[in-house]
């Protein structure tokens, strides 16, 4: 990643830097790790108890209710993903406690809400090897491997180098598509034809792009949400974006800015589908929502 400034004299080349210390880096996030990662933070240095014997850096709940460690390097060490690991294994068999977080942080619904099915490992770092990626797409968890870099005084970058879902090292980044999941929800044939062609054209956004299921919705996702899909419409396809509807000329029947009216799924823009060509005409919008995650 270059990041330069325009003037004048021409384009000038800030130069990027790591943090001189982890724990700075650690604070930066989890201050704002909902805008920067989808995540809610819960707890930093979450002590695993005198048996495991371990500190895990950031505990968090992503936008689809999945639990997430998070980890992180100031520098470049393959360790953050072994350490990971064993905080996500650790995670996974201390579940009524992680719910009991959540309850006492978040409240009962989103701590009844809590999708076992796919606990996550973020680890930011300023690097990572090749060795790393490549694990990380044969171990067939959920890993996000997330390169950081500061730009001058007040500017920071964010990379994701490897979007890995569990059971499927098929999907990492510079590797080939995944196969579509079959339409969950009933549906006529020709909106079950749409909701498959959606999810082709969501899939091919990129190669970092993952699928959640959720009883009420299922979600396309880089580290945050870029779409929702509803599940209780037969007659249509009703999605939520996380492109920004003030930047987007709204049509009605078609985009509605829904920003604060609640809905199953993230994103304030949503979309009603209803013929293919009404997804020709969300094309925009779904590239511009991608970029936005």
């Amino acid at each position: 990643m270059r990041l330069f400034t325009l003037g004048d004299g021409g384009a000038t080349e800030i130069a990027p830097r790591a943090l001189e210390y982890e724990r700075d880096l650690q604070r930066l996030v989890e201050a704002n790790m909902e805008a920067l990662l989808g995540v809610r933070f819960l707890a930093s240095e979450y002590s695993t108890g005198p048996v495991h014997g371990g500190r895990i850096d950031s505990l968090g709940i992503d936008e689809n209710g999945a639990p997430v460690v998070v980890e992180y390097k100031r520098g470049r060490d393959a360790g953050v993903i072994t350490q990971g690991l064993f905080y996500l294994a650790w995670l996974s068999d201390h579940r009524a406690e992680f719910e009991a977080l959540v309850r006492d942080r978040l409240g009962l619904p989103a701590a009844s809400q809590v999708l076992w099915s796919a606990p996550r490992l973020i680890c930011v770092a300023e690097d990572f090897s090749r060795y790393d990626r490549y694990a990380v797409r044969e171990i067939r968890r959920c890993i996000d491997l997330v390169r950081y870099r500061l730009f001058g005084t007040g500017l920071l970058g964010l990379e994701p180098v490897v979007t890995a879902a569990a059971g499927d090292h098929s999907r990492g980044a510079g590797s080939g598509s995944a196969r579509r999941t079959p339409t969950a929800q009933p549906a006529d044939g020709v909106i079950g034809e749409l909701r498959d062609a959606l999810d082709d054209v969501l899939m091919s956004l990129g190669e970092d792009v993952r699928r959640i299921e959720r009883k009420q919705y299922r979600a396309y996702r880089r580290l945050r949400n870029i779409a929702c899909v509803g599940r209780d419409r037969r007659s249509e396809v009703l999605l939520y974006l996380r492109a920004d509807p003030k930047e987007v000329d709204l049509v009605p029947g078609f985009t509605r800015d829904v920003t604060g009216l609640g809905h199953h799924g993230t994103g304030d823009l949503e979309v009603r589908l209803r013929t293919e060509k009404d997804l020709e005409r969300a094309a925009d919008l779904l590239r511009l929502s991608y970029a936005a995650a």
